[in-house]
């Protein structure tokens, strides 16, 4: 039973995970020989390892791509703890090996570290593979899982330098995993998931209509979004404090870093064969879902700029008050780029062969457009000159996505 999850996951020879390991050694010989001194306190460490393991571990949880394969298997006979057991550690070794090494490796490569924290950070990836598992599977009672979680967190804050934590954390890994015994192996299945939806047909199809009602039926993707918007508001709070730099352009450019509305086409597959097949769909759904991205962009702009405003005051550019039209226009243009760029790597570059959505979420490609608006930020803001060009293309962009739009 095991061996099934993990072909899924790892691929039939594990070469996932001998790619990912591999691509983690370099990682970490690479920083270790640069010697680079960052001072990472063990607190800041485990608290790190904790989060990022908690996050994808949930992503790989609700995962839609495992309802297919639970569904056949609870046709058949089963011992419901092989199941649990079995699921739980395929996808904990997957949440360890390709997500959570890889913030190790960068963590332990520039700080001190010794045994102590190496079990301390194992200790806690595997607490928080267990009580994720639990908390999802035990639904009636998230509310005590929460107040589980949080105890636990507050264990780490009080007790990380102290003699009995590591004890805790076996202690509380070891009833994590009583209660995993006694939960209902069904608990993990997604009923009524993709496919078993009901929802108003319309006589007129609309790409906007299919890209909220995704959005609508992934409340996970919602979140996200959120997630960047509550970003937006906390980062002029940073970025306020760098003097005699333009910096406001590196804010767009972090908060076009939004995956799951830059990837809808490589995560429906379905959605992608047809929109490929069908004629006329390059246009008709490849520009309203630039659109659609450029809004979503521009509203965290907004809500950074208007943040700016209240925490730092006015704007300065380059020594300039120039208010409202360099700024604005900064805000447009890198909206606009980042929705461009990412529809391009949709349509030219989709994501293949991934096996659950937390393999979609955090693929590679999803940093090639957020690094090039970094890079284009860094321009901007130490060259005034280019706004003026910035803003002909801007005005280009917009007289192309007109046009197009009355097309379609």
């Amino acid at each position: 039973m095991y061996k099934m999850f993990a072909r899924k996951l790892f691929g039939v020879k594990m070469e996932k995970v001998k790619k990912a390991l591999f691509i983690w050694l370099i990682m970490f010989w690479g920083l270790y020989l640069a010697d680079l001194d960052i001072q990472i306190a063990p607190l800041i460490l485990y608290l790190m390892v904790s989060t990022v393991t908690v996050g994808v571990m949930w992503q790989a949880l609700s995962s839609e791509e495992n309802v297919e394969n639970m569904k056949n298997m609870f046709m058949m006979p089963f011992a419901e703890k092989h199941f649990i057991f079995s699921y739980v550690s395929a996808l904990g070794i997957y949440t360890l090996l390709t997500k959570t090494m890889g913030l190790m490796a960068v963590a332990l490569a520039v700080s001190a570290w010794g045994g102590t924290e190496i079990w301390g950070c194992i200790l806690c990836t595997v607490n928080a593979i267990l009580m994720t598992a639990c908390t999802y599977a035990a639904r009636k009672y998230r509310g005590l899982c929460i107040v589980w979680g949080g105890a636990i967190a507050t264990s780490i804050f009080r007790l990380w330098n102290s003699t009995v934590f590591l004890p805790m954390l076996v202690g509380n890994g070891l009833m994590a995993g009583v209660i995993l015994a006694h939960v209902d192996a069904y608990a993990f299945y997604l009923w009524g998931g993709k496919g078993n939806r009901v929802v108003k047909s319309s006589k007129r199809p609309s790409v906007w209509r299919y890209l909220f009602r995704y959005l609508i039926a992934h409340k996970n993707y919602l979140m996200n979004t959120a997630v960047m918007w509550l970003v937006a508001c906390v980062l002029p709070v940073f970025l306020g404090q760098i003097e005699g730099v333009f910096v406001m352009p590196i804010g767009f450019a972090i908060l076009s870093l939004n995956t799951p509305i830059c990837i809808l086409l490589s995560c429906d597959p379905d959605l992608e064969r047809a929109v490929r097949f069908l004629p006329g769909q390059k246009t008709a759904f490849c520009v309203p879902y630039c659109i659609f991205i450029f809004l979503c962009n521009m509203a965290g702009n907004l809500i950074f700029l208007g943040s700016w405003y209240l925490i730092n005051g006015e704007f300065q550019a380059n020594g300039m008050n120039s208010m409202s039209v360099y700024v604005i226009l900064t805000a447009v243009f890198f909206a606009m780029q980042s929705a461009v760029g990412s529809v391009l790597m949709e349509w030219f570059y989709p994501i293949r062969g991934w096996k659950i959505e937390s393999d979609l979420w955090h693929h590679p490609r999803k940093y090639i457009v957020p690094a090039v608006m970094l890079l284009l930020a860094g321009a901007v803001g130490t060259i005034p000159k280019v706004v003026p060009v910035l803003t002909i293309v801007l005005m280009i962009e917009a007289a192309i996505l007109l046009i197009q739009c009355r097309r379609c």
